[in-house]
């Protein structure tokens, strides 16, 4: 039995998916369902016994430590974060309480069940801190890419609070012993991402007749890495990596976000064309740019690749078009996706956008 925290969310509930198709092995899921959570994501999963899922929250002390205490987990992956930057310079304090006390708070639950198993599952147990290559900042157009070397230097709150939480983790390992693993990943997209995020958010306003957004002049590049890549990196970290170590996860794939659009927008031309034949191209439009916003991201996974043998089996455009076809086959999954505030949110955003 592994514990999950975040399964409902984004990557959580990929990896969920992903590791029950692959693994007998039982996972409890533990996910406060937050905004840009979604139940419907596990839906395959409905009357398997080997998924548990509890509706709670990780700062919960209580709870963790009876989930803990029942279930006897050999590893916690940590997914459970706040995320979306955007938000974060507008709001910094969920991610202050989440993604740093709700850390806290998990490592001293978890800690305490650790302390209490016999030697041999305490070599055995592992702390899984799934995080990102925000923490390291930015980079200039020409650098190279960061290496797990490389100084935690955020940028927006976001990142500082993983950053943060990272730093915990890592204290936890050197204070207390505490087998603790971290990754650290460029960005992710594929199926379930709540559309706030640039690639759902592109097909969806698409769909919708809507503006594409796109920041400034969009130039900005990131390092597109598939959820399936990601979820397989985690596996093999989790089955392989060195006890204290970090490993970034990267596919190579740096992209401007002019560059993804241009993409989406070809996609859809072809796979749900405008009903007046026109591409979707006419609806992009220029916004300005958002505060701090870091210019380049790219990450250096050789560590992954040579250490553990892994590399990614998907490539950008594979995988965006898998990434479109699932939204474009899965309508009921996006309404309850943005219901509730979910238009609200866009209107501050986007203001004075089409």
């Amino acid at each position: 039995m592994i514990l999950v925290t975040g399964g409902a969310g984004f990557i959580g509930a990929n990896f969920v998916l992903d590791w029950l198709a692959q693994s007998d092995e039982g996972i409890v899921n533990v996910d406060k369902l937050g905004y840009a959570a979604n139940r419907q994501s596990l839906a395959a999963l409905d009357g398997d016994s080997r998924h548990v899922f509890v509706h709670g929250d990780i700062a919960d002390r209580a709870l963790v430590t009876a989930l803990l205490h029942e279930h006897r987990p050999r590893a916690m992956i940590h997914f459970a974060a706040e995320s979306h930057v955007d938000r974060s310079i507008h709001d910094p304090s969920p991610f202050m309480e989440s993604n740093i006390a709700g850390t806290f708070a998990l490592l001293e639950s978890v800690r305490d069940y650790w302390q209490n198993l016999s030697v041999e599952q305490q070599a055995a147990f592992r702390w899984m801190q799934v995080s990102t290559d925000e923490v390291y900042g930015a980079l200039e157009p020409d650098a190279a890419a960061f290496t797990e070397m490389h100084p935690c230097l955020p940028n927006s709150p976001y990142a500082a609070s993983k950053a943060a939480a990272d730093h915990l983790v890592r204290a936890w390992h050197h204070t207390y012993g505490l087998p603790v693993l971290t990754t650290r990943c460029s960005n992710n997209f594929g199926p379930r991402q709540f559309p706030e995020k640039f690639i759902p958010l592109l097909i969806l306003n698409a769909l919708s007749g809507r503006s594409l957004p796109v920041y400034g002049d969009g130039l900005q590049v990131r390092d597109w890495l598939y959820v399936g890549d990601h979820c397989g990196a985690i596996r093999a970290v989790l089955a392989s990596g060195e006890v204290g170590a970090t490993y970034n996860i990267g596919a190579g794939q740096e992209k401007t976000n002019l560059e993804v659009v241009d993409t989406v927008c070809s996609l859809l031309d072809e796979l749900q064309p405008r009903a007046d034949g026109r591409s979707y191209r006419a609806q992009i439009e220029h916004v300005a740019d958002r505060p701090g916003h870091d210019r380049r991201y790219a990450i250096d996974a050789t560590l992954l690749r040579t250490e553990l043998g892994w590399a990614p089996a998907v490539p950008f455009e594979g995988g965006l078009r898998n990434t479109v076809s699932w939204y474009l086959t899965n309508a009921t999954w996006l309404q309850s996706a943005t219901r509730d505030g979910y238009a609200a949110w866009m209107a501050q955003q986007y203001a004075g956008v089409r």
